[in-house]
């Protein structure tokens, strides 16, 4: 919402907006789907201004962050893809001499992955864009405010990793 229409246009009452949307829309889980689209959208946009990376190289090159190098199993485990999926955008950072691959030392069938100095600064590049994306957002509440929505979050997640369990149980 643009800050002109915030302050021109007096929001309805929460009632008149959810009998306006279709009832799928209205529903929390989508509100929060929309909220978290607007944001990966933003994400990706910045990123790739700021770094030319892809979406995948980006989730790639955040996965792998200052960290000891991990194999490439591990690694789509980490971004949730398979490890066909990644291995062009692989090939690719690899090729941009942003990721390094080297056999693991205690399993030649093991491919290690991480980043190069020119990696770490395109990491640092998106560290740096989350945070100040992070407090643009944290902006928007007071502290209580703030505590409370980040409560409600984690019981949130809490309840939908218990109906992901439920729905990968029953098949």
């Amino acid at each position: 919402m643009t800050e002109k229409l915030r302050n021109e246009k007096a929001l309805p009452p929460k009632a008149v907006v959810d009998a306006e949307l279709a009832p799928i829309t209205a529903m929390m889980s989508s509100r929060l789907m929309v909220l978290a689209n607007l944001l990966r959208r933003g994400a990706l946009l910045r990123y790739k201004r700021l770094t030319g990376l892809s979406s995948v190289e980006f989730g790639l090159v955040a996965s792998l962050g200052r960290r000891p190098p991990m194999s490439v199993v591990r690694l789509a485990e980490a971004v949730g893809m398979d490890k066909g999926q990644i291995s062009r955008a692989l090939a690719e950072l690899v090729a941009r001499k942003l990721v390094a691959k080297a056999a693991n030392p205690r399993d030649n069938r093991e491919t290690l992955v991480s980043l190069t100095k020119a990696g770490l600064v395109a990491h640092d590049a998106i560290v740096a864009g989350a945070q100040e994306r992070n407090q643009r957002l944290l902006e928007q509440l007071g502290p209580q405010d703030l505590e409370l929505l980040l409560g409600h979050i984690d019981r949130l997640t809490l309840t939908a990793a218990e109906m992901l369990a439920a729905e990968r149980e029953l098949g």
